[in-house]
């Protein structure tokens, strides 16, 4: 397996933990406030980029679904309203994420649907050929080995079903360029440290996020694990992507 630049960003330099150890601890330091932060800081712009995400699956139907990276199991929410499946299962590291999506499923009276557990996308517990179905919503860059994790989503992928990875990009037009650099640089980490008290949570995004290999680039690594019929497609002048892949 190939190693990404993305694969080494990690939220603290010099720890001696794992970027996965770190992510998992990152995750639950800042989870009761990660829903709210996710909605200020992208003015509410993330659920439509959800919502269009899980459009990619209308035609397939699927019945069984896997979410990777489920966090507060928001996708995994949605999904039950947009595609009507039958089982979605959301896997995260970490448990203090995991803790308040149950919450959010419980109120919804979803717990006959939605299962959440704690899983790695690196050792997915699941035999091949299990979901038509794998969402990941911004947590591929969070993967410790980019190439590992998507490789172990194939595995369980049935024959036929479908990849669909919502992520942060960059834009390219110029102004709207620069005035993300700075969102990004500044005022994310600021506002992450004002409400979460965690300003390193909002610097490895920013960081993780220059260093992804997205675009074409990305389509690419899925062509190269034997994904078929990939393809991407940039929201909000390419603030984010939805990248499709099947099996």
């Amino acid at each position: 397996m190939a190693k990404f630049d993305h694969d080494t960003v990690v939220p603290v330099e010099g720890s001696t933990l794992s970027k996965k150890e770190q992510v998992a601890d990152m995750f639950d330091n800042i989870a009761f406030r990660y829903d709210f932060l996710n909605r200020f800081l992208s003015a509410g712009i993330d659920v439509r980029w959800r919502k269009e995400a899980l459009k990619q699956l209308k035609g397939l139907n699927p019945k069984r679904i896997l979410d990777v990276a489920t966090g507060t199991a928001d996708v995994a929410i949605m999904a039950t309203k947009v595609l009507s499946p039958e089982k979605v299962t959301g896997i995260d590291i970490s448990d203090g994420m995991l803790e308040l999506g149950r919450k959010k499923v419980a109120e919804q009276n979803l717990g006959n649907i939605i299962d959440l557990v704690n899983g790695d996308s690196e050792t997915i517990n699941f035999l091949d050929n299990t979901f038509d179905a794998v969402t990941v919503s911004f947590g591929v860059r969070n993967f410790e080995h980019l190439e590992k994790g998507l490789a172990e989503i194939l595995r369980v992928l049935k024959p036929g079903g479908k990849l669909v990875v919502l992520e942060f990009s960059k834009p390219k037009a110029p102004v709207i360029k620069q005035f993300y650099n700075v969102y990004m640089k500044i005022v994310a980490p600021t506002v992450g440290k004002l409400f979460s008290k965690n300003r390193n949570a909002y610097k490895y995004l920013d960081e993780s996020i220059k260093k992804f290999p997205e675009g074409n680039n990305f389509t690419q690594i899925l062509d190269s694990l034997g994904y078929r019929n990939t393809y991407c497609k940039p929201q909000s002048a390419g603030i984010c992507s939805i990248y499709c892949g099947e099996k």
